[in-house]
């Protein structure tokens, strides 16, 4: 008989991978507020970062059409929605795993800066979606000198 070192970190880790499962199983209903009731969903990661002159939001949706991506924005929040249809299984084959999410998705994000919503910009190129927001004149950050008497 061997001895195998105990390591604490891999019990760990796969109580993290099952905590994951659970939660990626059992919470995908999320409530579509525009639709009154709930909905299979799956939400995409993001990127959100400032410059002194946009906000510039990075978003990962592989696998669509930007066609399929709807953008909007009002009351300085930003919403990204839109589907991602299931893959028809053909006759003559069967999935041995599904992983992927499909259905719909919709994430809202509020901004606590002003933007100028007419000069808003999105671009989606290989699976990433960039929009870039402007940030309204007054409030970009302004250096001043100061001349200093001695």
């Amino acid at each position: 008989m061997s001895l195998v070192r105990w390591d604490p970190f891999r019990e760990i880790s796969n109580l993290q991978a099952s905590i994951n499962k659970l939660f990626d199983e059992n919470f995908r209903l999320f409530r579509a507020p525009e639709q009154g009731g709930l909905v299979q969903g799956w939400m995409f990661p993001v990127d959100i970062k400032e410059t002194a002159d946009n906000i510039i939001i990075n978003a990962e949706i592989p696998g669509l059409n930007r066609e399929d991506i709807k953008i909007s924005f009002a009351d300085n929040q930003l919403t990204i929605r839109g589907e991602r249809k299931k893959e028809i299984q053909e006759e003559n084959e069967r999935f041995l795993r599904l992983e992927r999410s499909y259905g719909s998705f919709c994430r809202t994000f509020t901004l606590d800066v002003p933007v100028k919503p007419e000069e808003i910009k999105a671009r989606y190129q290989d699976g990433l979606l960039e929009i870039t927001l402007p940030k309204q004149d007054d409030i970009k950050p302004r250096e001043i000198t100061i001349d200093v008497e001695g």
